[in-house]
């Protein structure tokens, strides 16, 4: 495993910006369907159970279908997290990787720039933003911070590790990856809805977070994923992928 810089003039070609494009398209998409869902659940269903089911099939749905649209062009990451996880194991340049976050960030705004634009005012809210639920974590660390950060580092772990499975892994079921993360996201959802949110995506936090002006423990939902993102990345290519490669090689010379 070897990290890419890039930043070379080769770097920025017309190829790299087609998948900064996708991401920006995608990233602002998913971002919107998922806020949107949030605040129309809210408005509208009573029950929680309805609701958390509403909200995990949404946000599960969108980055299946998101996925899918445009894995060919950018590798569908459609997170940061995700983004960071690639470009620390050298699966991209980190030169990128920088300009995928910059463009999932600015389309995560603009998706709940676009959201605040449809939705009536007094029925906003948070436009989707996370927030922790004290009431169900452990509040012995930074009043439940400490709780609510290895929640969301579990939640990652668990997507991206299914990402490198599928997507990322030659020999992975690739094909059936766009699936497989879309049913990861809603069970991570119906998990980790009734106590952080979910996030598990730093953009799909950032943009409510910009728009709403809601950053009580805004950093929970970018240090959460970010470790568990790089754990899930690191484990899977040294305990996997490269044993893989080691055990091929063994077999070629016997």
């Amino acid at each position: 495993m070897a990290i890419q810089m890039g930043f070379g003039p080769g770097d920025f070609d017309a190829k790299t910006w087609r998948s900064v494009a996708a991401e920006f398209i995608a990233t602002g998409l998913f971002v919107f369907l998922g806020t949107g869902t949030v605040v129309a659940v809210q408005a509208t269903v009573t029950d929680f159970g309805s609701a958390l089911l509403i909200i995990a099939l949404a946000h599960g749905l969108a980055i299946a279908v998101l996925v899918a649209a445009i894995a060919r062009i950018s590798g569908g990451h459609i997170n940061p997290a995700v983004t960071f996880a690639a470009a620390i194991t050298g699966k991209m340049k980190v030169s990128t990787a920088v300009l995928y976050v910059a463009a999932q960030l600015g389309a995560a705004v603009l998706g709940v720039l676009l959201l605040k634009g449809i939705i009536a005012g007094p029925m906003e809210g948070a436009l989707g933003a996370h927030g922790l639920n004290l009431a169900l974590l452990d509040d012995q660390i930074g009043d439940g911070a400490g709780a609510g950060l290895l929640l969301e580092g579990v939640l990652t772990f668990a997507l991206v590790f299914v990402i490198f499975a599928t997507a990322i892994d030659p020999k992975g079921l690739t094909h059936l990856a766009p699936m497989a993360i879309g049913l990861m996201v809603t069970v991570d959802h119906l998990i980790g809805v009734p106590m952080t949110g979910a996030s598990m995506n730093p953009a799909r936090s950032f943009g409510p977070a910009i728009v709403a002006n809601v950053w009580t423990d805004h950093w929970v939902y970018w240090l959460g994923p970010l470790i568990g993102a790089a754990l899930a990345a690191l484990i899977y290519e040294f305990v996997f992928l490269h044993r893989e490669e080691e055990d091929s090689s063994i077999e070629d010379a016997i």
